[in-house]
């Protein structure tokens, strides 16, 4: 993977639109955090309720796009993609079907969002995750950042507005993100 990646470094940045009331986005919008502590907001359509997410700002239609998050020792997260038309409010479940493709951390288990969840077996625990989508190709993979070793693809026929997306967990730690341009 990296032999293909000629990056052109910049941050990618997230949506205050669309945070939970409880996360709390750093001042140059590229690191989340979770506060016990929720804002008051105002309603949004866009916000997730109940969800602990966010979404980046920057949403894709067509192209190949390189992000990085460093998850660190966090025990909790949540990244992939969304569609644009996705359910933010309420309980849902996160599959291709409606509109996740997503890699998570749960304590020791780390799963895939397919239609039933899929066991992923990790022999590292990854401190930073790459995600690369290839929206034409209807590829979206994950792959430990160090050392780039595989973790998992989805393969779909994309359409419409696909958003990163992000949860960082009920720890403070935060999530810090980095988008290398294709």
């Amino acid at each position: 993977m990296e032999s293909i990646l000629n990056p052109n470094v910049f941050n990618l940045s997230l949506d205050p639109e669309t945070a939970h009331p409880n996360l709390i986005l750093s001042e140059d919008m590229t690191s989340v955090r979770y506060s016990i502590l929720g804002q008051r907001l105002p309603y949004n359509p866009k916000r997730f309720d109940p969800r602990l997410f966010v979404l980046g700002s920057q949403g894709f239609t067509s192209g190949r796009h390189y992000w990085e998050v460093v998850v660190g020792d966090k025990i909790v997260w949540f990244l992939g993609v969304v569609k644009e038309s996705i359910n933010r409010k309420g309980n849902f479940i996160m599959n291709p079907e409606n509109g996740y493709w997503g890699v998570c951390r749960s304590g020791n288990a780390y799963t895939a969002s397919e239609s039933s969840e899929k066991l992923l077996s990790l022999s590292v625990k990854p401190q930073r995750i790459g995600t690369y989508l290839d929206y034409e190709g209807g590829q979206m993979s994950f792959y430990n950042a160090d050392g780039m070793s595989h973790i998992y693809t989805f393969s779909d026929a994309f359409n419409g507005i696909l958003y990163p997306c992000f949860c960082p967990g009920s720890n403070t730690e935060p999530l810090n993100m980095f988008h290398l341009k294709l």
